[in-house]
């Protein structure tokens, strides 16, 4: 089974070494609180910045929940996440989809900022139901970052 992989884009204010800094680096701030995969609201989400790196949630009695980990760090024009959240929206280190943001700067000034998720055929017979919640769901992510990228 092949699932088109999820595209969304949005268009912000901030340059593109600013945009790509709020993406990353300030994920905490415009991801809205309790829409994370943890028991309790988050109080921070991180993006370690090198390859390798985590991506986690970490609430405010310091307990972390794992999202995935940094497949590519080129800053600031890419970054790609590797999400393992399985179709219940729980961490699995077997799991593995890639969500991959591009940064292009806009002739007019600002940044296009394209969000792809792919391998979503990795979670089989869920692969429909999972691309039909995450497409709407990064849609509205980008409109939060974009609200904030904007100002």
């Amino acid at each position: 089974m092949t699932i088109a992989p999820v595209v969304r884009t949005v268009e912000v204010k901030a340059p593109p070494a600013r945009a790509f800094a709020l993406f990353a680096g300030e994920m905490g701030r415009w991801w809205p609180r309790g829409k994370t995969i943890g028991a309790k609201p988050h109080a921070a989400i991180v993006v370690e910045p090198h390859e390798g790196g985590r991506w986690y949630e970490r609430d405010e009695e310091g307990t972390e929940t794992p999202w995935g980990k940094v497949l590519v760090w080129d800053p600031p024009e890419r970054l790609v996440l590797g999400w393992q959240i399985e179709k219940s929206f729980r961490y699995d280190a077997a799991m593995l989809t890639e969500v991959e943001l591009a940064f292009a700067a806009l002739p007019e000034g600002g940044t296009r900022v394209t969000l792809e998720h792919r391998n979503l055929e990795r979670y089989g017979e869920d692969a429909p139901r999972i691309a039909g919640l995450v497409g709407p769901g990064w849609g509205d992510i980008l409109g939060f970052f974009a609200t904030l990228a904007d100002n």
